[in-house]
């Protein structure tokens, strides 16, 4: 929890000081359960971690806070007086736990005695019903607020479609196209996303291919694509003659692939056994 807490005060973003306070209370919650006080824990789990502070999370990511904001002054001098007046609250602070006595827990089992929600729920509800309602009030007024602080008024004109649409017009002389990018290359034994597509002429479209892979250099030619595909090919051709890849068996080719001469079984020759056969001009078929 002090390293969380130095966290929260050394944290240049805000959303690192947020996700710091979130450790402190769920260390807050466990100590709350080793000092038999159950309920509290889950309270401290469930509301303030789980709740008000991924609300605290959701308006700081809509609203966005800038960093040179906090390094501004508005009043001269006032950074200064803030460092002393934290300075005098550690001594304080320090004078407090130095002088601080930790008798054993005396009434927990009275307040205990009709379980720890129920005697809670009693004392908040019976006593403090007026402080629950403004507190009940105080979220709900905070929540409105980060749902108003969202809204940004819009500083210009909204454009139309034709005012859209004149603006790619007059963009074309600076390389823009007019009609949405072509989708990327399709092939059989590859990602499409990574091959770009072939224009009219034949020529590969460079900007068809998505900006990321083009940046990772991640982008494939199509002559390197072809060349794969050839390279199964020739591979699916060395099957059917009967190589197989895997294993050095010959894989004997289907009926009627093979031409045979008359009076020969398929898949013979007319003088022996093998799988090609020769034509009376003495050629191989």
């Amino acid at each position: 929890m002090v390293l969380a807490a130095l966290g929260l005060l050394f944290a240049r973003k805000a959303v690192h000081a947020a996700v710091c306070v979130m450790f402190v209370m769920v260390g807050l919650a466990i100590l709350y359960v080793a000092q038999e006080a159950p309920f509290l824990g889950v309270v401290q789990v469930v509301v303030y971690t789980g709740a008000v502070m991924m609300l605290f999370l959701f308006v700081l990511m809509l609203v966005g806070v800038d960093a040179a904001d906090s390094l501004t002054e508005t009043i001269k001098g006032q950074r200064w007086v803030g460092v002393l007046l934290g300075l005098g609250l550690v001594v304080v602070l320090l004078g407090v736990i130095a002088q601080a006595t930790f008798p054993p827990a005396v009434g927990l089992a009275e307040a205990n005695a009709v379980t720890n929600p129920v005697a809670l729920a009693r004392v908040l509800l019976g006593d403090y019903v007026l402080a629950m309602e403004v507190v009940g009030v105080l979220l709900v007024t905070a929540a409105l607020a980060g749902l108003v602080l969202t809204h940004r008024r819009r500083l210009s004109v909204r454009p139309t479609q034709r005012v859209l649409a004149a603006a790619r017009v007059a963009a074309l002389p600076q390389g823009r196209t007019l009609t949405p990018l072509p989708a990327p290359g399709v092939y059989a034994q590859n990602n499409a996303m990574d091959t770009p597509a072939l224009g009219p002429d034949g020529e590969p479209l460079p900007h068809s291919v998505p900006r990321v892979l083009r940046i990772r250099g991640q982008e494939r030619s199509a002559t390197a694509v072809l060349a794969e595909e050839e390279t199964l090919v020739a591979r699916d051709d060395l099957r059917l003659i009967g190589v197989g890849p895997t294993s050095g068996e010959a894989v004997p080719a289907p009926v009627g692939l093979v031409e045979t001469t008359s009076g020969a079984s398929p898949g013979s020759t007319t003088g022996g056994t093998g799988t090609t056969g020769e034509d009376e001009d003495g050629g191989v078929r």
